[in-house]
């Protein structure tokens, strides 16, 4: 099974850290993490051991105005709650 559930926006600086902290205390508490989506909660089971990833992508285009974006992916297996 795959799903995917996402969200974008256009959001203040502040508001971004906020959703970060967020994810950040959902992650620290341990157990279950009740992850917002947009309007849409799920509850995640990550592991004790997270694949963390960070990636910059910085653009000058030829025309119109330069872009950088920060892309964060983390990634766990899910156990299996029997064993």
């Amino acid at each position: 099974m795959s799903e995917t559930t996402k969200h974008a926006d256009e959001i203040s600086r502040d508001e971004a850290a906020d959703l970060l902290q967020e994810l950040a205390r959902e992650l620290r508490d341990g157990g279950a993490a009740e992850i917002r989506v947009g309007n849409k909660m799920l509850t995640l089971s990550p592991d004790s051991v997270l694949e963390y990833e960070i990636k910059v992508d910085e653009r000058s285009p030829m025309l119109g105005t330069d872009h950088e974006e920060v892309t964060v992916s983390l990634e766990w297996s899910v156990q299996d709650e029997e064993s």
